[in-house]
């Protein structure tokens, strides 16, 4: 991961409405990318870069921020995603595709419980549970992150749950539990997203995942795009190719259990599903992820007490195994390097002694 490094003039985030993908980026309950923006050239268009293009008809954003959204995977022609060099031609259907629906009515404030580990005057850091949905989005309009935050800064006069200029920077799936931060002014969340952005950020996740390793650790490499099969799910291309985005996982084997193997994962890069992605593209699908295949029993020995035992395990944790553990940034206004940690919460603790204590019985 890149180290640190002091921002003179962080640029503006990417898009409207558009927050950096992070592990696991939370995209809605179907899992679909929704319209924005849609712009039809003319018959008589003439060749013309899309960047361009989209400055001719989107007045309310600049070139660099189109640049970054096409970067991003957010600017489509003909539905598929294009780089800013692509060249609009007569008849193009040029749409800006993000990760959430378009809403018609307000986010509304709700008195929901957080788990806030730090806050000051620019922004706070969360501990999400699992189970909470980060943002609202079809079948999830309420109960989520960003109505809870709604309702905690309810007093805050420069905070506004509408305004895509503050909130969150940085979303996981939700059933990832773990560390989340979130901006309160459009100062603090343009040199925050910065930082995912060039990765300075530090983040360290926790995995347990089927099989065992040869090594202690690895890295893997591949671009990671929707699969054209399963739109709710990723899946793994070759890093050469063009398709999907550039993404590295680091891993790291902390203790292993046999049948499974308690891992701890760096992102290199912040995809949409990465860790679990990747995970599954090297044969190791995490534990109890059902859309990754992690729901079935994929180790072990075929007895009737062990498919009971990890029935048991399925049924204390049923959803994927994984937290974001450690999350570190350069702090907006004082500069000063923030660090913090999230303990595991009560249903992986549960899960890694039961495990811990079924290795010892294989041994």
């Amino acid at each position: 991961m890149t180290d640190e490094q002091p921002i003179a003039e962080p640029p503006k985030p990417v898009a409207d409405e558009l927050e950096l993908d992070d592990e696991g980026l939370e995209v809605g309950a179907d899992g679909m990318l929704y319209e924005h923006r849609r712009v039809v050239a003319d018959k008589g268009q003439t060749l013309l870069r899309v960047d361009k293009f989209l400055m001719e008809h989107l007045r309310d954003t600049s070139r660099a921020r189109i640049q970054r959204a096409a970067e991003a995977g957010c600017i489509h022609v003909n539905d598929r995603p294009v780089k800013s060099n692509y060249r609009v031609k007569p008849l193009d259907v040029v749409t800006l595709m993000l990760d959430h629906p378009r809403f018609e009515t307000e986010i509304t404030a709700e008195d929901i419980p957080l788990d806030i580990v730090y806050e000051d005057d620019d922004l706070l850091v969360v501990n999400k549970a699992a189970g909470m949905v980060v943002h609202p989005g079809v079948g999830n309009y309420s109960g989520t992150l960003v109505n809870a935050l709604a309702w905690h800064l309810r007093g805050d006069q420069k905070y506004n749950p509408n305004d895509p200029n503050v909130g969150l920077v940085h979303r996981i799936d939700k059933d990832t539990s773990g560390l989340l931060v979130v901006a309160k002014t459009p100062e603090a969340k343009t040199y925050l997203c910065h930082q995912f952005f060039v990765k300075s950020t530090k983040r360290q996740y926790n995995a347990l995942v089927w099989g065992g390793f040869d090594a202690d650790g690895g890295r893997v490499e591949g671009n990671i795009a929707r699969d054209p099969r399963d739109r709710q799910r990723m899946t793994v291309f070759p890093p050469e190719s063009e398709i999907g985005k550039h993404a590295v996982t680091h891993w790291r084997v902390l203790e292993a259990f046999g049948p499974v193997t308690w891992v701890e994962c760096v992102l290199e890069t912040g995809r949409t599903h990465q860790i679990r992605a990747h995970m599954k593209h090297i044969g190791h699908p995490l534990f109890a992820d059902e859309r990754y295949g992690g729901c079935e029993i994929l180790r072990g020995q075929p007895t009737a007490k062990y498919k009971q035992f990890v029935q048991n395990a399925f049924t204390l944790c049923p959803r994927q195994a994984l937290h974001a553990r450690t999350l570190g940034f350069m702090h907006p206004r004082t500069k000063d390097e923030m660090f913090f940690e999230s303990p595991l919460p009560a249903d992986l603790e549960q899960l890694i002694d039961k495990w811990r204590a079924y290795s010892r019985t294989i041994i």
